[in-house]
């Protein structure tokens, strides 16, 4: 592999990665594709791996100081790999039951993480009964229930504000609903707005959370 390879994959790399930011602070989860980050992170890392594993030893001043470089971009991968699933994990954990209720975002999680929410969710609803439910009549042991209009589904706040930054153009106007405010969104813009009004740019890729 040569250096202008290693310097590309470093780069590629770290553009996958720049949705860290966007899963930690997004209200619900993002499509499976995330999945497919990880995946491509994990081949690049093993390729710069590879690197460091062949040039070990080598005498050459200029090979062993590029060594230490990418040795530290691997650590830095490592750690947004690591930021970016355990993000995943936390809304997994807080939203289970949300996200396995709701078809739209099911389907945005990858088969390895909706195994995961099926299998939080059993032994979560198992430790409930075990716990106390089961002193509770059948009619009260639901935790999906939404009688008298109330759900006790716990849901994202869809209102939280989020720092959000405009990677591209956006040639409609942007509206917060309930209010009376609406704004232009320009490439390199930054504002402080709600999560509901400006989802749709996050997950099509017009602007990304800072």
């Amino acid at each position: 592999m040569g250096h202008g390879e290693e310097r590309t994959g470093a780069a590629s790399l770290a553009i996958r990665l720049d949705g860290t930011s966007n899963e930690k602070d997004t209200t619900t989860g993002k499509s499976a594709k995330s999945q497919l980050k990880v995946n491509l992170a994990n081949a690049t890392s093993r390729d710069q791996i590879e690197v460091v594993e062949e040039q070990v030893g080598n005498p050459d001043p200029k090979t062993n100081f590029r060594l230490i470089i990418i040795q530290t971009e691997l650590e830095r991968f490592k750690f947004l790999v690591r930021s970016f699933l355990r993000a995943r994990i936390a809304k997994i954990d807080k939203y289970a039951l949300y996200l396995l209720t709701n078809p739209t975002q099911s389907e945005r999680l990858s088969p390895s993480e909706l195994q995961y929410a099926n299998s939080h969710q059993a032994l979560l609803e198992a430790h409930y009964r075990s716990s106390f439910l089961s002193q509770f009549p059948a009619s009260l042991q639901r935790l999906d229930d939404t009688a008298g209009g109330i759900s006790m589904i716990e849901q994202p706040d869809a209102d939280k504000a989020v720092f959000l930054r405009a990677l591209r153009d956006v040639e409609e106007p942007i509206i917060v609903e309930g209010t009376d405010i609406d704004f232009e969104l320009k490439r390199g813009d930054v504002y402080v707005v709600r999560w509901s009004a400006i989802r749709n740019l996050v997950i099509n890729g017009d602007a990304e959370l800072v």
